[in-house]
């Protein structure tokens, strides 16, 4: 038996107990790691810098990977959150008799054992493992090297609750750094469940390609705003600055902002709040020619089509109608979140039909696709697929169901 295989084996071993365990139990661990990590915090930031001492601050990853106080306390609140939602378990969808006096009840259960594969955040082991106890899965946590010291201090609150309140420490596990152990998760067949990676379009590419456990899509985001003839100028502005520089590593950030070109006069106001954000611009052909000279706008090309930037880094297309936005949209999209904004009902209507992604907006700002935002509480990932979950994942989501069927003796012919 390989090391990682007896990790594997416990992991799920320790998941079949969590199906004993009451809300009232859950919510109790979640409340004291909450405080936990609060009275840790100065704890997960010696370890957290050893992780950004080995990083470019220049690197986009930075911020993801940063710890503070603020973002630890803000941690705390959403572990307290969750706490406050309701059980997505034992929950009756469905629930009838036959004429053979079979009672039907089809009810949710947890997915089992989840595999989570992210990179440079270590909040999502806060956050993974809250919605993980709460749907009573088990948890098999693989994160990057780069924020491993992170990881581990966090994992070591999490086993210490754990610990403390008698409840099954081996469900939830994190495995080592090494590339070695991505490879036995992915095909850790019979011991997980489901594999959800979080982080970079290379890094979603190559847990789908080689995986054999079911995987759940998360993560990318190519993210338009479209900004149609109609628009009120100055609630573009707002927004577009809002999706574009609130947290500009994250997957629900502007990557491309398209402009109808009547908006082209009016270009240089839209853009001067990102300038002063010091966020470069790529412009096409007719919105380079638009735009007065500055240091941190230049002539796009292709390979700014499509590219998920996370960075204060920004494309700009100009079309002529709401067909050659919904085009652009439809060949360049990573199926993530889409914007329109616009006066128009006939147009915002076609939009919010038309475009396939997993959150489509009208009149606001696309940085709001996020499981907390959305009132589920934190989020496991934002799924830009079509089977099983689409859009934030939360507690629901982390669900399947099965058939209860109650019999008085009955056969069938």
């Amino acid at each position: 038996m390989t090391e990682y295989q007896h990790i594997f084996e416990e992991v799920k071993k320790g998941a079949r107990k969590l199906t004993g365990i009451t809300n009232d139990q859950v919510n109790f661990v979640l409340h004291n790691l909450a405080v936990l990590a609060v009275e840790n915090a100065p704890f997960l930031l010696e370890e957290n810098e050893k992780d950004l001492q080995r990083m470019d601050p220049e690197n986009p990853m930075y911020d993801r990977l940063l710890l503070t106080e603020e973002r630890i306390a803000g941690i705390a609140g959403e572990l307290v959150q969750v706490s406050a939602l309701p059980s997505p378990l034992h929950q009756v969808l469905e629930s009838k008799t036959l004429e053979n006096g079979l009672d039907l009840q089809k009810i949710t259960v947890p997915l089992g054992v989840i595999g989570i594969i992210y990179e440079a955040r270590p909040n999502v082991t806060f956050d993974v493992f809250s919605l993980a106890l709460k749907s009573g899965n088990g948890l098999v946590l693989k994160g990057g090297s780069d924020a491993d010291h992170s990881n581990r201090a966090i994992m070591s609150l999490i086993h210490q609750v754990l610990e403390n309140h008698g409840l099954p420490v081996s469900a939830f596990q994190l495995l080592p750094p090494e590339r070695a152990s991505t490879k036995a998760l992915l095909e850790a067949v019979h011991f997980v469940d489901v594999i959800i990676p979080r982080g970079s379009q290379g890094l979603i590419n190559f847990v789908r390609e080689n995986a054999k456990v079911p995987v759940i899509e998360t993560g990318a985001g190519i993210v338009h705003t479209y900004v149609d003839e109609s628009a009120d100028l100055e609630k573009a502005a707002a927004i577009i600055l809002n999706s574009k520089t609130r947290r500009p590593s994250v997957c629900n950030s502007l990557d491309c902002l398209i402009v109808h070109e009547s908006i082209l006069p009016n270009l240089n106001e839209l853009i001067a709040p990102l300038l002063q954000k010091e966020v470069q611009v790529f412009a096409d052909q007719k919105s380079r020619e638009a735009l007065h000279k500055h240091e941190l706008i230049s002539l796009a090309d292709e390979s700014h089509f499509g590219t998920e930037f996370l960075s204060l880094k920004m494309a700009i297309k100009t079309v002529s109608n709401l067909d050659e936005a919904l085009d652009h949209i439809a060949i360049y999209s990573s199926k993530h979140s889409e914007a329109i904004v616009s006066n128009t009902q006939e147009h915002i209507n076609r939009f919010l039909l038309e475009v396939d992604a997993a959150a489509v907006y009208e009149n606001t700002s696309t940085a709001f696709t996020d499981g907390a935002q959305f009132g589920l509480g934190a989020e496991i990932g934002i799924s830009t697929q079509k089977l099983h979950a689409r859009g934030p994942m939360a507690l629901k989501e982390l669900c399947s169901y099965k058939w209860v069927i109650r019999g008085n003796g009955q056969v069938r012919d």
